[in-house]
């Protein structure tokens, strides 16, 4: 076990049943014209962390741990979206309507892949999942549970939506998970910091939380 320094204490890295989830670093929640921007969010925030996240996978590859990359899409026929999420609230373009990265949010498009800086390699997973969390409607934890992983670290979009649901489901499996808080972000810094808050209150209940900089130095 290595100790990373986090809050609210210590975690317990386990080198050889650990890996790392990148949460939905997609072009269409993080560049223009797709559905982050549809809704009226300041991309700023969002793009801010590409950096960071881009470090933190560096680390794992370079230690030759395990990566999940996740991307929330859709069927092309929308079989796998319900009305209820589709017609929500008022953006420009709903999911599935034709936009400049293709149709949104729909597998295959260009909008729903993976921003260039981060894309996966050889060896990594690539989950496609049509709801928020990791572990609905997929087999993930399947795969998991046959590589003998335990421990989730986190990082991605949004802090307070697809990356806290994926770490509460997380959790209700048994995982000990880890969130790097620099590597995550939301539309709305406030979301972001209360999502962060929530995760490691009542003695972790859901989490751990720690910057880039404390993982890093602990595995110096």
């Amino acid at each position: 076990m290595i100790d990373v320094d986090a809050a609210p204490f210590a975690f317990p890295l386990d080198p050889g049943h650990v890996a790392l989830v990148v949460i939905d670093m997609q072009r269409d929640f993080l560049e223009a014209g797709g559905f982050g921007e549809t809704l009226g969010n300041d991309l700023t925030p969002v793009k801010e962390i590409v950096p960071t996240v881009a470090a933190l996978i560096a680390l794992f590859r370079a230690r030759g741990w395990l990566i999940v990359h996740t991307r929330e899409n859709h069927a092309p026929d929308l079989s796998d979206c319900p009305p209820a999420k589709r017609l929500r609230g008022k953006p420009s373009l709903r999911i599935g309507d034709p936009g400049p990265m293709g149709r949104i949010l729909i597998r295959g498009e260009p909008g729903a892949d993976i921003v260039p800086a981060l894309q996966p390699q050889a060896g990594e997973i690539v989950l496609d999942k049509p709801g928020k969390g990791m572990f609905y409607a997929t087999d993930i934890g399947e795969t998991l549970k046959t590589m003998g992983i335990t421990q989730l670290v986190f990082a991605g979009v949004t802090t307070e939506v697809c990356v806290q649901t994926s770490m509460r489901e997380a959790n209700d499996r048994g995982y000990e998970c880890l969130l790097i808080e620099d590597a995550t972000a939301s539309y709305f810094p406030a979301f972001k910091q209360a999502a962060i808050e929530m995760i490691r209150a009542q003695g972790a209940i859901v989490g751990w939380t720690t910057p880039l900089a404390a993982l890093l130095r602990a595995l110096a």
